[in-house]
């Protein structure tokens, strides 16, 4: 099979042989390229490829004619898919070359995992993220208080976003999910916390619980702040709430334990992004407190 055009509607048909030429010096060129920077020799290539050498060193020139099976095998010994075989773009060094192969291997959750600390890495500059610490959990673990603490210690602005996004709205947050529902509440968190962070470049902010469940504002969050997971067993949570005299969680509910740990199972591979993770189980505010103190000066040194 010789490399043949489509044209829509008319089935298939041979180009024109200036046509023809044209992709087939291309191809020698690109050939010629890719085998230089993997620093093979013709006799190499052709044997990776299964061809003959005299056959490898046609194609260099724009002399041979090329099968779509043959082609592949061409891709493959050059470490480069069938796209990137054909691509014009010739110049892309070989850090991204390579780059772009080891993500090609990775899989989907590893892939997430890659993304967030790329975008923690390189989507502002670090000096200036770290300057921002967030804290994020689900309610109860306890990071309204060590947040506060933390401030008054480093002597920097304390946020509750919650609060902020009340202040934007004039109204309660169950107002506002009465009103605008989950999706409409979190375009104005993702605003809100916008807001904040433009306005402030030192600070500490304690975010809801569910952030991590709004894919572009939890980004948004990693890479603008060094978050820090602050986790707690489930019965704790559930405790801490209810001592702070809040029990909408069981109210008419319960299975609220077990809602609270299929939630707490969802989401801590999203938590599991955050530059830290601060254990508060069985602690003392004092005790958590000292380890969170000790964690963030030992990493933001």
């Amino acid at each position: 099979m010789r490399i043949r055009a489509l044209s829509r509607g008319s089935g298939s048909r041979r180009v024109s042989s200036n046509s023809e030429g044209e992709i087939l010096r291309f191809l020698a060129k690109r050939v010629r390229e890719l085998r230089s920077r993997r620093g093979m020799t013709r006799k190499m290539a052709a044997r990776d490829a299964r061809v003959s050498e005299r056959h490898w060193a046609q194609l260099e020139t724009g002399d041979g004619n090329v099968s779509i099976v043959l082609l592949r095998r061409i891709a493959a010994a050059l470490g480069v898919s069938l796209l990137e075989l054909f691509s014009s773009d010739l110049e892309e060094p070989a850090e991204k070359q390579l780059i772009q192969r080891f993500l090609k291997r990775l899989p989907a959750h590893r892939l997430e995992e890659v993304t967030a600390r790329l975008m923690r890495e390189f989507g502002q500059e670090e000096n200036v993220r770290r300057r921002r610490i967030a804290m994020i959990g689900l309610r109860g673990a306890g990071k309204s208080t060590l947040g506060c603490r933390w401030s008054e210690e480093a002597n920097l602005p304390f946020v509750e976003l919650d609060r902020e996004i009340e202040k934007d709205t004039g109204m309660p947050l169950s107002e506002i999910f009465s009103l605008y529902g989950q999706s409409g509440y979190r375009a104005i968190e993702k605003r809100t916390l916008e807001r904040v962070l433009c306005e402030n470049d030192r600070l500490v902010v304690s975010v809801g619980g569910g952030v991590v469940s709004e894919k572009e504002t939890f980004d948004y969050l990693l890479s603008h702040c060094y978050t820090v997971w602050i986790k707690a067993q489930p019965e704790e949570h559930m405790s801490r709430v209810m001592a702070q005299g809040d029990f909408r969680a069981i109210k008419g509910n319960n299975q609220a334990m077990d809602d609270l740990r299929r939630i707490l199972e969802a989401r801590e591979p999203l938590y599991r992004k955050a530059d830290m993770c601060l254990d508060t189980s069985g602690l003392s505010i004092e005790e958590s407190f000292a380890r969170l103190k000790a964690a963030v000066q030992e990493n933001l040194q």
